[in-house]
């Protein structure tokens, strides 16, 4: 699994021209669900994601959570992080899981995010989709 979080001041995913969801401060998530993961490893993730401190405390240190901040998350799907470009031009996809187990995956991801208490929005899995954000810092962490 890899994930990319941005802290976000706020966020936003359009299809087909129409916002489909926004969030204001909190995290955008983009994820790539790779074969072998299980929920196992998403809901490490999940967890991983509720308790992260990333966010300023009244002293201007990352020490607080999304929980903490009562942020919101943005997760959208992106197979595309599994990409490998070590030979020629064209990416290989390869380590990426196939469609049907990690849109099961995605959706296990963010119904943990949920059961955690978290306000989290979605993009459509496997659609075409059209992301912004405004980048809090910038503040940019990988997961994998």
């Amino acid at each position: 699994m890899k994930l990319v979080l941005q802290r976000v001041k706020c966020a936003s995913v359009k299809i087909s021209g129409d916002v489909y969801s926004e969030i204001l401060k909190g995290i955008l998530v983009l994820i790539c669900i790779e074969k072998g993961d299980d929920k196992k490893v998403v809901e490490y993730y999940a967890e991983k994601i509720s308790k992260l401190r990333i966010f300023a405390d009244e002293n201007d240190k990352m020490n607080l959570s999304i929980k903490d901040i009562n942020g919101e998350v943005l997760a959208i799907s992106q197979f595309t992080l599994a990409a490998d470009c070590k030979k020629g031009t064209r990416p290989s996809f390869d380590k990426s899981a196939p469609s049907e187990s990690a849109k099961i995956l995605y959706e296990h991801f963010v119904q943990n995010l949920r059961e955690r208490e978290i306000e989290v929005k979605t993009g459509v899995f496997g659609a075409m989709m059209e992301v912004s954000l405004v980048n809090d810092g910038p503040v940019t962490f990988i997961l994998e």
